[in-house]
């Protein structure tokens, strides 16, 4: 089983990578916002739970995340593998993730980012903001506050796969089909 974390702040282009990456590899896309859509909407109760937390405008706790993983990874057992979208955004959910893979007898393989500067993700959300209807992607300031707290974030996750040897950046600026070979390859590497 192959399992990728794609990395990226927002606006670089990690949803357009995904689906080519879920193409090619035959990978199960594991996106935890679609996860938590999907639990609510069939009122599951890992889902009524969540739900709860949102309602009252509160991050559902790690834990509650963990079980809808669980859940998909046991749904999708003969799964060649999955991408991971959006999560582990802590370390806490790193180390826990690592944790329940473990458990399934995996682990996983690369953690790869896309790096794009600051500019350039600017640029293109507001590009993003004029057709997607996203509010957060009309705004500069919001856009850089986003990017921000996703430096924040995601620093101390990077470090917890650096110590592994499994974090890599690839160059998230060029065409599409550049960065997807540049992903390509690396994911070639690994899978060997």
């Amino acid at each position: 089983m192959f399992n990728l974390i794609l990395f990226g702040p927002p606006g670089s282009g990690k949803g357009t990578q995904s689906e080519k990456l879920v193409e090619k590899y035959g990978l199960v896309h594991l996106s935890t916002g679609n996860l938590l859509r999907e639990e609510i909407a069939n009122k599951t109760p890992l889902g009524m739970e969540a739900k709860n937390f949102m309602d009252k405008g509160q991050l559902v706790p790690d834990e509650v995340v963990i079980g809808m993983i669980d859940n998909c990874l046991d749904h999708h057992k003969d799964a060649k593998g999955f991408l991971f979208d959006g999560f582990p955004r802590t370390a806490a959910q790193a180390e826990a993730l690592d944790k329940l893979l473990l458990l399934k007898n995996t682990s996983i393989a690369a953690v790869l980012a896309l790096e794009v500067t600051e500019e350039e993700l600017v640029k293109r959300l507001l590009n993003r903001g004029k057709t997607s209807g996203r509010s957060d992607d009309t705004d500069e300031s919001v856009i850089r506050k986003r990017f921000a707290v996703y430096i924040n974030e995601t620093e101390p996750v990077a470090g917890h796969y650096k110590k592994e040897k499994k974090f890599q950046t690839i160059k998230g600026e060029g065409s599409v089909d550049d960065i997807f070979d540049s992903l390509s390859a690396v994911i070639d590497k690994k899978m060997k």
